[in-house]
């Protein structure tokens, strides 16, 4: 099971033999919004997921097995790993994982880059998600000197992380993956949150491809932040893969989508015979004053 699935739960409504699709030009953004709001903020809506044999299309993934759109840990990893051999070379760097398939497949993922790039982590330590008090890992962080902390896992952990080294008298530089792009982490760490880096694909909402459907979601009162768009767009392409195969059968959609090339809200979007996008376009954003940015 990929890693949204297994956090989120997420499945496919069934109907019969068959599965309920929304259509190719779906602009139903209350649906949408409510798929996002039914799970913690920064995860997707797994359509289809891989008992369909197709993968997880809404956003990153560790199994890398299928299409999807938003890139693979690997490719996120392989660009955190960098920046950190290369902005903080001689500072101490921890890093940290939850145990999850996508938290600590993108710490090591970010490991193996860092360390190919000659950079070295002064800890590396696993902890465990849904805790409150975390406050033992930071003394080790804490007695350790360290100065930079890279934490593969969510946004609420991460946050407490932050809050409570902050409180023991730290001011490490914080730096996660995409499960950060998402209010509910500010609202956790308030302005101990500030300086916080993670790594996520260029902002879709500024795309003149989603125009259109950013203008319908903020009408309605909702930002569609995140990976809100890339689960637009996942519903797009498997909706219209679906009705070009004739069927919703998960490895003839699979294969359909592997072959063509698909209008969405995030552009046009093909994949390579692997089943990835074949451009990924991870940067890297800050957290500031309640607001995150592209650097």
């Amino acid at each position: 099971m990929d890693h949204a699935c297994e956090h989120a739960g997420a499945r496919p409504e069934r109907h019969g033999k068959g599965v309920h699709l929304a259509r190719p030009d779906v602009h139903d953004v209350d649906q949408v919004a409510r798929r996002r709001d039914a799970h913690r903020a920064h995860q997707v809506v797994a359509l289809p997921h891989r008992n369909f044999g197709v993968g997880d299309l809404g956003g990153v993934r560790t199994d890398q097995e299928g299409p999807e759109d938003g890139g693979r840990d690997d490719q996120q990893g392989a660009v955190a790993g960098a920046y950190l051999a290369k902005e903080y070379g001689t500072r101490k760097i921890a890093i940290l994982h939850d145990n999850t398939a996508y938290g600590k497949g993108l710490a090591d993922e970010t490991k193996k880059a860092m360390n190919k790039a000659g950079k070295q982590e002064a800890l590396y330590a696993a902890y465990v998600p849904g805790e409150k008090d975390y406050s033992s890992l930071v003394s080790r962080l804490k007695q350790a000197n360290i100065d930079v902390i890279y934490i593969g896992g969510y946004h609420t952990e991460t946050g407490l992380i932050m809050r409570q080294a902050k409180q023991q008298g730290m001011a490490p530089v914080v730096v996660g993956g995409d499960a950060l792009v998402t209010s509910e982490y500010w609202q956790i760490t308030g302005d101990q949150g500030e300086g916080t880096i993670m790594t996520f694909p260029s902002d879709p909402r500024r795309r003149a491809s989603a125009a259109k459907v950013v203008a319908q979601f903020k009408a309605k009162g909702i930002d569609p932040e995140g990976y809100v768009l890339y689960t637009y767009a996942a519903i797009q392409e498997w909706a219209a893969a679906a009705i070009k195969a004739g069927s919703t059968d998960g490895k003839k959609v699979a294969a359909v989508l592997k072959a063509g090339s698909w209008d969405t809200v995030l552009g046009k979007i093909s994949y390579d015979k692997k089943g990835d996008v074949t451009e990924s376009d991870y940067v890297f954003y800050i957290w500031h004053k309640g607001n995150y940015a592209e650097m």
